[in-house]
């Protein structure tokens, strides 16, 4: 039994990224919605990384292909350049091992699709300076119950990059399904960046 695939907006801006056809990883892949959606409307094949039970269920019920595995212990189990694309969509602010992660990243894919919750969007920005920390549609969590780990900004991701010499090929923000390329920073509530070694 196939379950419908629908993304919401911001998973379509980054899934424009994806070439048509591509062998795609999706590390920390949720419920499998991108990575069948890719399937369906771009002809992708590939795998999803997940390690809830419920979300690899879901995976399963999509007809997506997954693994379960803990992102925090590595991709050791894949080659170099293994596949076309890794996405790792709202997954890096999770990890404990981002700086191993995103080299990973672009060593078992040809590039890659980082995509975070941006903490320096002015409405966080507001937040602060009101002395709470921000909850927002993309940060929907308090302070104390959330399962991001870490925050970054979209600059944060652009240091991180090339301290760990890495490529930037492409970075933008999205806020509400559109493309934000001036001043992502600040206007974007989701920062995204294509990576490569």
């Amino acid at each position: 039994m196939r379950v419908t695939t629908t993304v919401n907006a911001t998973q379509l801006a980054i899934a424009e990224l994806v070439p048509h056809g591509a062998r795609v990883l999706d590390l920390g892949c949720g419920d499998g919605a991108m990575l069948a959606y890719l399937q369906q409307a771009r002809g992708c094949s590939g795998y999803g990384i997940e390690i809830d039970d419920a979300n690899v269920l879901a995976c399963v019920k999509r007809g997506v292909n997954v693994i379960q595995l803990n992102l925090d212990e590595g991709l050791s189990t894949f080659d170099d350049a293994s596949f076309d694309v890794v996405l790792q969509i709202d997954t890096l602010q999770n990890l404990r091992n981002a700086e191993v992660m995103l080299r990973e990243t672009v060593r078992v894919g040809r590039f890659g699709i980082v995509a975070f919750p941006n903490f320096a969007h002015w409405p966080n920005r507001l937040s602060v300076l009101r002395g709470r920390m921000p909850v927002t549609k993309r940060l929907p969590y308090q302070w104390y119950d959330t399962p991001n780990i870490r925050v970054g900004t979209h600059a944060d991701l652009a240091l991180l990059a090339q301290s760990s010499g890495l490529k930037v090929l492409d970075s933008f923000g999205i806020q509400e399904g559109e493309i934000v390329r001036f001043s992502p920073n600040l206007l974007a509530a989701t920062s995204v960046y294509k990576l490569s070694r």
